[in-house]
């Protein structure tokens, strides 16, 4: 497979199923950046503290490119066939926050992002994977979304953001309370 085609050397690109569409529109936004989100994923997964995640970080990873793979899909067409999420996908996620929960004393305030750099990564993933869901739902707006897509990326940043407190706990790091000044 060649890498480069020049076909979208005009500013245009296709959907699976062949359609052209500008490289502007809001689905190739939402699409790239569930496609950078998968990136930081990956960062995430090549910390150390996160060995022995890595097959969930890798599992998250290949729901992110179904989710690409349905967004990059025109709606409607149903000659083009593309992986699905489903109910289970939420529940694995949901099951992997309980689990790091159990771990964790319970939340007395919002905490700031940060206190090591692994942590850091975790929180600029769960960024992305919060941008990556208004986006979703601004093309939902305009034209219908698999609602599962939405709800994956919304018990995604979850599940980052309890990695994250999980990760301040195993690498002995500071956990940091917002403390609003009034």
């Amino acid at each position: 497979m060649k890498i480069y085609t020049k076909t979208g050397d005009k500013g245009d690109t296709a959907l699976f199923g062949g359609k052209r569409i500008s490289k502007g529109e809001l689905r190739i936004e939402c699409y790239g950046t569930v496609d950078e989100l998968n990136s930081y994923v990956g960062l995430l997964r090549d910390q150390d503290v996160n060995k022995k995640r890595k097959e969930v970080l890798v599992e998250i990873q290949d729901r992110l490119f179904t989710a690409g793979s349905i967004l990059a899909t025109e709606p409607g067409n149903t000659k083009v066939k593309v992986p699905a999420l489903s109910e289970k996908d939420i529940n694995y996620l949901e099951q992997q926050i309980d689990a790091m929960e159990a771990d964790l004393l319970p939340m007395k305030s919002f905490v700031l992002p940060g206190g090591h750099p692994s942590v850091s990564f975790g929180h600029i993933t769960r960024t992305v994977c919060r941008r990556a869901e208004r986006i979703t739902i601004r093309l939902n707006q305009a034209e219908e979304v698999d609602p599962l897509v939405i709800t994956y990326l919304n018990r995604l940043s979850d599940y980052f953001f309890v990695l994250c407190r999980k990760m301040t706990k195993e690498l002995n790091a500071e956990e940091t309370p917002w403390q609003a000044r009034m």
